[in-house]
């Protein structure tokens, strides 16, 4: 081990490292020296996820505080990625499994690193002329439950007298990110991109992070958190379309499909099957974020960091596309680390 990198032999526990940004910081943290953690309630199956070789897999429920209090002992991080798929009982479960995270954090005086969203903004933000700015310390009033909870999270995180480190961001796309990610639903995954679907108002601005990015801005804070306060809120740039429709645009170009098709995406099946279908309910809650503009401020990460993490678009988009297999094989994709531009 060499001396620039002695500091840094840490350990980290993940909840939520199979997910897309857990798993995107796992990755980052063990190339950087960490030793990882991960609680999962199906350890043997999570052992097989791509890119995670070098995991300490430890079987447990994140609903169940105990089960996190062990798996946390002596840990310097606890990562709270933990997110339901498909939004699947969201309001019963995510409060119970963040007090379980707190929990374990008071008992091993280890730091939160807690990944935000821009759920806690309401629409008193985007219905501003030309969109909202929002800051670290801008005013939550969300109108949706998910929003509400969220604002209620960071509430918690806040008022327990834990470090914890928190970074907002846009919505994800890159290598791990869901199935249930939004950029997911652009193309076909599995097939060549003949055409894109694009959900949100074009003209109306929208804030993406490539996961890598994210990723490596988290594990820089996370390695400087001797220098924040107790609470440490920070806003991720990310990739910012003052017209949404350009990554649509992005995703033609990189797939060399020039001339092909932005489609709307089909809300009128959302609306007509939301009674029915609690995912498509969940999506309806939240279509307010794709009818006005909402830029995150990352003048605080900058400031703190020098610089955020920034991979340039059309290699993001081309790694996004290849994980989701719609890139030809001969396609130049350069895979290389997170730059900075």
């Amino acid at each position: 081990m060499t001396q620039d990198n002695i500091h840094i032999a840490k350990t980290a526990l993940v909840i939520g490292a199979t997910g897309g940004v857990g798993g995107a910081v796992t990755k980052s943290l063990l190339a950087r020296g960490w030793r990882v953690r991960a609680l999962n309630r199906n350890p043997e199956r999570a052992a097989q996820a791509k890119g995670l070789a070098g995991v300490s897999w430890i079987a447990g429920d994140a609903m169940i505080a105990a089960d996190v209090i062990a798996a946390a002992s002596g840990a310097d991080l606890i990562v709270h990625a933990a997110n339901p798929p498909g939004y699947r009982d969201w309001d019963k479960l995510v409060l119970p499994m963040l007090d379980s995270t707190i929990a374990a954090a008071k008992a091993s005086g280890a730091t939160i690193l807690f990944p935000g969203t821009v759920y806690n903004y309401g629409p008193d933000l985007y219905d501003r002329p030309g969109g909202a700015m929002v800051r670290e310390t801008s005013p939550q009033k969300p109108a949706t439950r998910k929003g509400a909870i969220r604002v209620e999270m960071e509430r918690r995180l806040e008022a327990c007298g834990v470090q914890t480190i928190i970074v907002r961001a846009g919505d994800f796309f890159g290598p791990g990110a869901t199935a249930n990610s939004w950029f997911s639903q652009f193309v076909k995954p599995g097939k060549p991109v003949r055409s894109v679907t694009y959900p949100g108002d074009r003209n109306a601005g929208h804030a993406w992070a490539y996961l890598p990015d994210l990723a490596e801005a988290m594990t820089r804070l996370v390695e400087r958190r001797d220098e924040l306060p107790t609470f440490a809120p920070f806003n991720f740039g990310g990739h910012w379309f003052a017209r949404g429709v350009e990554l649509a645009e992005a995703v033609l170009r990189v797939a060399e499909r020039p001339r092909g098709r932005i489609a709307p995406f089909p809300w009128f099946m959302v609306i007509g099957l939301s009674p029915f279908v609690p995912v498509f309910r969940e999506l309806l809650e939240m279509r307010y974020l794709w009818k006005r503009s909402l830029r995150l401020d990352n003048a605080k990460l900058v400031a703190f960091l020098g610089e955020e993490p920034h991979t340039p678009l059309d290699q993001a988009v081309a790694s996004a596309l290849d994980t989701l297999g719609c890139l030809k094989a001969e396609w130049p994709l350069a895979m290389g680390a997170p730059v900075a531009e």
